[in-house]
């Protein structure tokens, strides 16, 4: 798990940092999302997990993730290995701790099937990577305007 800090923040403004979850396992795709969520102007902390067990164990703090933090939002790969997006989607909605949770699905998949699925299981947006990289950063930094800046999150 890797952990960014940004110290930046909106409207320079300190608060408390949102947090952010990351569940990517494309370890570009993953690189380029903390990036560009790092430059952003919101003050954050972002932790990344590989997996939908790794993703699982951390929302419930299980080993090794005893001391992660609740996220405030969660950017989800519908496309994992060993449990897949949509079962992590499935669960987490499921939860009665965690359902609160937004979950954006940014996923390279554009089938209309996986979107209806995704809001069937109660996404709260899907997104199709953008293959070219300026789309992809413009991307991330449209869910984090959106996400972070104009959306009021509730509280933990």
């Amino acid at each position: 798990m890797n952990i960014i800090f940004n110290e930046q923040t909106n409207c320079g403004v300190m608060g408390t940092p949102i947090e952010i979850l990351v569940v990517e396992d494309n370890p570009d795709d993953a690189a380029l999302t903390m990036e560009t969520l790092q430059e952003g102007r919101i003050r954050n902390h972002i932790s990344l997990v590989e997996d939908g067990v790794q993703a699982m164990d951390f929302l419930r703090r299980a080993a090794p993730y005893g001391n992660s933090p609740r996220p405030d939002l969660i950017l989800l790969d519908l496309q994992l290995p060993r449990k897949n997006g949509r079962e992590v989607l499935m669960e987490i909605k499921n939860d009665r701790d965690l359902k609160r949770i937004p979950v954006v699905i940014m996923t390279t998949s554009s089938a209309e099937k996986d979107i209806f699925e995704a809001y069937n299981l109660h996404a709260n947006c899907y997104i199709t990577k953008p293959v070219e990289l300026d789309d992809f950063i413009g991307a991330v930094r449209k869910i984090e305007d959106f996400w972070l800046t104009i959306v009021k999150l509730p509280a933990s």
